[in-house]
C-alpha cells in the first residue's frame, strides 16, 4: 500500500476529506510552545544546583564531591581507583581534551573492552530535569563507552547543561548540527543481560564531573554545604552506586 493510500485511509477514518492545512498545524504548534511552563514543576536555585539535586535524588542515587578543574580529572580518577581498590588501567575516550590530560601513573587505552573495569568519557550535555547525561556517537565518542565499563566516569561542563529534555532537541536543531547516528541519554547506572544471554551492559557506578558555574545561596547538596559564592569547585563528581545483579547468564 502506497503512502498516499495509507494517509487517505487515515483521513477517512478521522472524517477528513483533504490533507490538513500546513499553516493551521504551525499555528497549533506555536500555541503549544508558547506556554510550556504551565505543565512544568516549580524551580528553585541555579541550573547547576537543580541538575545536582536531581542527580542526588534517591531514585537516581548520586553523591557529590568537588575538584578544581578539568586538568585535575586524572588526579580525581587516581583517587577513585585507590578508594575502590581498582587496577590503574583505564579506557579513556578518544576525545582530544581527555587524551591531552596528564594520565601519568595510569595505563590508558582508547578502546573499550566487554570486560572493561573503568572508562572516562565526556558528555555532550546534561539535562537538569532528570539528571541525565547525553552522548552523541562519533569517531571520538564510541557508543560502547556508555555501556560496557563497570565504572563510568563522565566529564560535563555546566555550559552544556539544559533545563528540560525538550530543550535538548531545540538546542541542537537551532544550532544546525548534523544529526548523530546514535544518541544515548543516560540516567543512573544499570545492568543488562538480555542479549543472547550475555552481559550487554554492566554499569555498576556512574560518576559525573561537571565544570563551571558558581552555586549561590548556601544549599545542602548530597550531604555537603556549599557556602554562598563558593564554586561547585569547577568540577563536581557525582557518583551513582547501584548494585549489579548477578545472574546465571552473567556469571556464565
Amino acid at each position: 500500500m502506497s503512502r498516499e493510500r495509507i494517509l487517505a485511509a487515515a483521513r477517512a477514518a478521522l472524517g477528513r476529506t483533504a490533507p490538513p492545512d500546513a499553516a493551521a498545524i504551525r499555528a497549533e504548534a506555536a500555541t503549544l510552545l508558547a506556554g510550556p511552563d504551565r505543565g512544568r514543576p516549580p524551580r528553585t536555585g541555579t541550573l547547576t544546583e537543580r541538575f545536582i539535586e536531581r542527580l542526588t535524588h534517591p531514585k537516581v542515587g548520586g553523591t557529590v564531591e568537588q575538584v578544581a578543574m578539568l586538568t585535575d580529572l586524572p588526579r580525581a580518577v587516581r583517587a577513585y581507583l585507590s578508594t575502590n581498590a581498582l587496577p590503574a588501567r583505564i579506557a579513556v575516550q578518544p576525545e582530544p581534551r581527555l587524551q591531552a590530560l596528564d594520565w601519568s601513573g595510569i595505563a590508558t587505552h582508547d578502546g573499550v573492552a566487554t570486560d572493561e573495569i573503568l572508562a572516562v568519557a565526556l558528555a555532550d550535555c546534561g539535562i537538569a530535569e532528570s539528571g541525565s547525561l547525553v552522548f552523541h556517537s562519533a569517531p571520538t565518542s564510541p557508543t560502547l563507552f556508555s555501556f560496557l565499563p563497570l565504572h563510568h566516569i563522565v566529564a560535563l561542563d555546566t555550559s552544556k547543561l539544559l533545563e528540560w529534555l525538550e530543550d535538548y532537541a531545540t538546542a541542537y536543531t537551532a544550532a544546525g548540527q548534523a544529526q548523530p547516528r546514535n544518541v544515548n541519554i543516560i540516567t543512573g547506572a544499570s545492568g543488562t543481560t538480555d542479549i543472547e544471554g550475555r552481559l550487554a551492559s554492566r554499569k555498576k557506578e556512574l560518576q559525573s564531573m561537571i565544570t563551571g558555574q558558581a552555586v549561590s545561596p548556601a544549599r545542602k547538596i548530597a550531604g555537603q554545604i556549599v557556602a554562598p559564592g563558593r564554586k561547585v569547585a569547577g568540577l563536581v563528581k557525582a557518583v551513582i552506586e547501584k548494585k549489579e545483579k548477578e545472574t546465571p547468564a552473567a556469571a556464565a
